[in-house]
């Protein structure tokens, strides 16, 4: 059945703007679209920052269906990244031969090639056929020469956060998550992390399963979205795709996080392998393990990255999502692990309050 857009895309910018890109595109695929009727608009469940939805209409010829996905982007998103330079790297990428194209763009959002693969589940992640696939894709986008310098962007966007959430926080909130004592902590964490030799590559900074696409056929594994990728230690972003195997964003309670679901010591070792076997060179388990540290010891960064994005979120985006109850859940695992990541109980925070005023997790 026809969903008219008007319907289903209101109060997410000019209807009409909108109409015209997806008819723009349509006509470079061949086609006519002359009436919303003949569009079917299929919302895409699982996103946080921005809305996306399938669109789909009857080819010229009448024996295809076309699909395209529109991707509307989230209110307040401006804060966490520059969109123009975002929409660079997602164009760059693709010139890679990573990823959708780009067909078309409006005020409020994009146009992309739908991709004719499935959305990774939270289950897939654990699945060590897939997640060996997972690993090999990463190493490849790791390898991808991107624009800009290549050193670690993780710490300026982290002191840039902070400043946002100070800005948009009330008195309560900066108290309770501890925002004051945070500006000392990202700079112990860059010191101690920053130590030694640390490889760094183009990290998408946000692999978690719903940017991982996988074609049934051929197992073929396409990472998509980069609204936060950039130049960082490869081991921030392999920390990073740990930490989210805790998550179920479909679920019905899709903030709440688990951590008993954090993946093994032998389950981390093994994804390190593959990541690093996968340009055909053997590495040796002294190797493996450097690298399995350095990603445990990362954990503490994301922690801090992610409570960030979720308490400046809760004050920016509408979306239905449990954005500061997520925050507090990221915070807690900083302060609760932080010691023990890093081996060095000196730097523990001397501030309780935070500890006192989450909840405790189960």
């Amino acid at each position: 059945m026809a969903i008219k857009t008007i319907e289903l895309l209101k109060g997410c910018g000019s209807q009409e703007e909108i109409m015209e890109v997806l008819a723009a595109v349509a006509s470079d695929m061949g086609d006519v679209i002359d009436d919303v009727s003949s569009l079917q608009v299929i919302p895409l469940k699982g996103a946080m920052t921005n809305e996306v939805f399938q669109v789909k209409w009857p080819s010229k010829n009448g024996g295809e269906v076309r699909k395209v996905l529109v991707r509307l982007y989230g209110e307040g998103v401006e804060v966490f990244f520059d969109r123009e330079e975002e929409v660079k790297t997602f164009e760059c990428i693709s010139k890679h031969g990573q990823g959708p194209r780009l067909l078309g763009r409006f005020t409020s959002g994009r146009v992309e090639e739908f991709i004719h693969a499935r959305t990774l589940s939270a289950a897939d992640l654990r699945d060590p056929e897939v997640s060996a696939l997972v690993a090999s894709k990463m190493r490849e986008f790791h390898n991808l020469h991107m624009p800009g310098a290549k050193k670690a962007q993780i710490w300026q966007r982290l002191r840039n956060w902070l400043g946002q959430a100070k800005s948009l926080c009330s008195p309560k909130d900066a108290k309770n998550f501890g925002l004051d004592n945070l500006d000392e902590e990202i700079n112990i964490l860059e010191k101690k992390l920053s130590e030694g030799y640390q490889e760094i590559g183009f990290c998408h900074n946000d692999l978690q399963y719903g940017n991982i696409m996988m074609e049934e056929e051929t197992r073929l594994i396409t990472i998509i979205d980069y609204e936060y990728a950039s130049y960082n230690p490869i081991a921030y972003d392999i920390a990073n795709h740990f930490c989210e195997m805790v998550a179920d964003y479909h679920s019905d309670t899709p903030h709440v996080l688990d951590f008993k679901k954090y993946p093994g010591l032998e389950e981390r070792q093994r994804f390190i392998r593959i990541y690093l076997s996968s340009e055909g060179n053997r590495p040796s388990n002294a190797k493996v393990n450097q690298l399995v540290k350095a990603t445990e010891n990362y954990t503490a960064a994301n922690h801090i990255f992610w409570g960030l994005w979720g308490l400046i979120s809760s004050y920016v985006n509408k979306i239905d999502f449990d954005y500061k109850e997520y925050a507090r859940q990221r915070f807690q695992q900083y302060w609760l692990r932080k010691a023990n990541l890093l081996d060095s109980p000196s730097i523990v925070s001397q501030d309780q309050t935070l500890n006192e005023s989450l909840p405790s997790f189960t």
